[in-house]
């Protein structure tokens, strides 16, 4: 089966930030999106299982993108509702637009978990091999390893964490604070090298083994994988 396809959508950087960190623990391939415009662009450019949205968005706000998913774009991805309004009247009307669920915030990451497994289940999907593969890359999750044309590389925790991300998010542009956070698990203490040379040193291994491109560096916002 495929990985379950997640999209997020939440203009707070933090919340959407645990909310993705959560996920990838439970092995699911997330989009991060931060207003409801953004949002839409992706779920015109990919197909999604699940959508995690905020009602307060920035431009379009979260009513307006669920009536554009259900008439615009004829979609029928299943929708769950972040939101701090929570008298009955708003949840009403949220399930008449079409959304799906609904979570009151403040809310337990394990609630929101909760939820979303149950649509899992309702769509009859089953959590993957973890296996994943990009060109002649492949990284198995579960022996935390990567192979360039069936040869292991030797990378050291972070690279391989570094890959990992990327290969994971294929079309999400990262910051250097996002993969730090991400790669080393602690907070990002300001501007210095040490993404770059990681990427750097990733770089160099990968071209002992293949002259294609694998990661890309987007000028003024950070590194992606290379399409």
């Amino acid at each position: 089966m495929d990985r379950l396809t997640i999209l997020i959508i939440e203009d707070d950087a933090h919340i959407n930030r645990v909310i993705f960190n959560a996920l990838r623990q439970e092995n699911y391939e997330c989009t991060q999106a931060f207003s409801g415009s953004e949002g839409k662009m992706h779920v015109t450019l990919c197909d999604y299982d699940l959508i995690i949205l905020d009602l307060m968005l920035p431009g379009l706000s979260g009513e307006a993108f669920i009536r554009e998913l259900r008439t615009e774009l004829q979609s029928d991805i299943p929708v769950i509702v972040l939101s701090a309004k929570d008298q009955l009247d708003n949840k009403l009307q949220l399930f008449t637009l079409g959304a799906d669920d609904y979570v009151t915030k403040p809310f337990e990451i394990e609630e929101l978990l909760a939820r979303i497994h149950v649509h899992v289940k309702r769509k009859g999907i089953n959590k993957p091999v973890n296996r994943h593969q990009h060109k002649n890359l492949i990284l198995e999750e579960d022996t935390k390893s990567v192979s360039v044309k069936g040869i292991e590389m030797n990378l050291t925790k972070q690279e391989y964490n570094i890959v990992e991300v990327l290969v994971k998010n294929k079309t999400r542009v990262f910051t250097k604070q996002d993969l730090y956070e991400l790669a080393w698990d602690d907070h990002y203490i300001g501007e210095d090298k040490t993404i770059t040379v990681h990427i750097s040193n990733i770089r160099t291994k990968l071209k002992q083994y293949d002259k294609e491109s694998y990661i890309d560096t987007v000028w003024g916002i950070g590194f992606r994988l290379s399409p």
